[in-house]
């Protein structure tokens, strides 16, 4: 825990050290990916790394935490760490690693900052790493005893049992356990899936589950966009051999009953199915409004899905917005555009779960505080860096 000499210190060179994060981070993923290549190929999304969004994404969260010692809210920083403990487990982090994190970034620190980087400064930013890295250890330790797995162990092989095509460009795929039975989940997590590229990487990506936790299968889609889902689209079919890790995600249903408002956008809306799907299971009947955004009905997956199980909740309303729609279809539900909440009836005290790509989670996030939801009954899920980026804002 940070000293009152060492949190001074973090004050004192906080701006100096944010400023160059934006140097900082990428000098450190170099020289990681240097020393262990196979980290880059077999664990980091080196799609990320290259359009430089995961060192984005580690500078927010840097700079996120270390703002939050100063002004302490334990909120916030649950909020944070929660997201990328979930992270971290569905990738099989070890505490070992975080060993080997810590020497690379410091030695990119100590590389752009040089003299600045005096004793006193090294001790407390060491202090502050170390701070967050035993939270998220002890947090991914939890997560991992949860799932009845040792830690890092997140890894079974499953059989492709059912692929159906539900929109041009994503698909469906329903996995089972090769011998026995898979493992439960809360409506609203996600897997990772690993595949071989043929390059010799095995790249790993996350995707939500949407079916029901009570089936003995797990159902996820995938869209085509980027090289694992290239993969999965053009090379795995019914019977083929999938590597795929315990699910994790901690967007799942609150704990009350109060109403509950959904908003997604394009492939976004695979928690949204896997949280609505439980819903109806349960007759529940708390109002539940769903709002999903698309570029067009042709290419929207799981159109019917989505409407069919809102349709079967008791307080159920699903509104839609699309880029490109005919003029003859728009009515109170079916609107044309970006999705807005004029003239949607927002209920204060709803729980508000959004799900899509990085500019829909901070507009609808600010939407929604411009329309008084506070905060912490805002809570989203997207895959990838701009999730840190977002919750550090």
């Amino acid at each position: 825990m940070l000293s009152d000499t060492q949190r001074a210190t973090i004050a004192a060179t906080l701006p100096a050290v944010e400023g160059s994060l934006g140097e900082i981070t990428p000098r450190f993923y170099r020289g990681l990916f240097a020393a262990h290549p196979g980290l880059l190929d077999n664990l980091f999304n080196r799609t990320h790394q290259k359009s430089g969004e995961q060192s984005q994404a580690l500078a927010g969260s840097i700079a996120a935490f270390a703002r939050l010692q100063l002004e302490p809210d334990i909120r916030r920083q649950r909020f944070i760490l929660d997201r990328i403990a979930h992270k971290h487990a569905s990738l099989g982090v070890t505490a070992e690693q975080y060993a080997v994190v810590h020497e690379h970034l410091f030695a990119a620190i100590v590389d752009v900052l040089g003299a600045a980087v005096t004793p006193e400064v090294a001790d407390a930013w060491d202090q502050l790493y170390w701070d967050m890295a035993d939270l998220l250890i002890a947090s991914e330790a939890q997560l991992y005893a949860d799932a009845q797995v040792d830690p890092g162990q997140v890894w079974r092989q499953v059989r492709v049992t059912e692929r159906v095509q539900i929109s041009p460009d994503t698909i469906a795929l329903t996995v089972s356990e090769i011998d026995g039975r898979l493992p439960g989940f809360r409506p609203g997590q996600y897997i990772s899936v690993q595949v071989p590229l043929l390059d010799g990487a095995r790249q790993i990506r996350q995707y939500s589950l949407t079916g029901s936790p009570a089936e003995s299968r797990w159902r996820f889609s995938v869209k085509l966009a980027g090289e694992v889902s290239a993969h999965l689209h053009e090379q795995i079919f019914e019977g083929d051999l999938l590597d795929v890790s315990t699910p994790f995600g901690d967007l799942v249903l609150p704990d009350d009953d109060a109403p509950l408002l959904l908003a997604s956008a394009g492939i976004g809306c695979t928690p949204v199915i896997g949280l609505l799907t439980a819903l109806s299971e349960g007759h529940d009947t708390r109002p539940v409004t769903v709002l999903h955004a698309d570029r067009s009905r042709d290419r929207q997956p799981h159109r019917g899905m989505l409407a069919a199980l809102v349709d079967s909740l008791l307080s159920g309303r699903l509104i839609q917005w699309y880029e490109h729609t005919s003029p003859h279809v728009v009515s109170d539900s079916i609107r044309v555009g970006q999705m807005t909440l004029d003239d949607v009836d927002i209920d204060r005290d709803s729980h508000v779960m959004l799900c899509g790509p990085t500019g829909f989670l901070s507009s609808m996030r600010a939407a929604f505080l411009d329309h008084e939801v506070d905060e912490s009954r805002i809570h989203y899920e997207t895959f990838g860096p701009e999730l840190l980026r977002t919750g550090a804002r």
